[in-house]
């Protein structure tokens, strides 16, 4: 089977709902050509230093621990990008 065929096989399978939301999305990865090229980058295979992932474990633990999160926009505001 090719993989338009199976493509097919799925989009028989999606409710409406689904069906709106794929179509939205491989619209607007169709026609944005930033879009495209993210979707066709080639994937990340740089190995991860043990620092990023001792920053990692951390970022983990405070999470575990309860450490209050900082919404997005928060941290945009301080920064005075928002």
């Amino acid at each position: 089977m090719t993989t338009k065929e199976r493509l097919h096989r799925l989009v028989d399978d999606l409710s409406d709902g689904e069906a709106d939301m794929a179509l939205r999305t491989i619209s607007e990865q169709h026609e944005d050509p930033l879009l495209r090229a993210i979707a066709n980058a080639p994937l990340d295979d740089e190995e991860i230093t043990p620092e990023e992932e001792a920053a990692v474990q951390e970022a983990r633990d405070e999470i575990a621990a309860g450490v209050p999160l900082i919404p997005l926009e928060q941290v945009m505001r301080e920064l005075g990008d928002a």
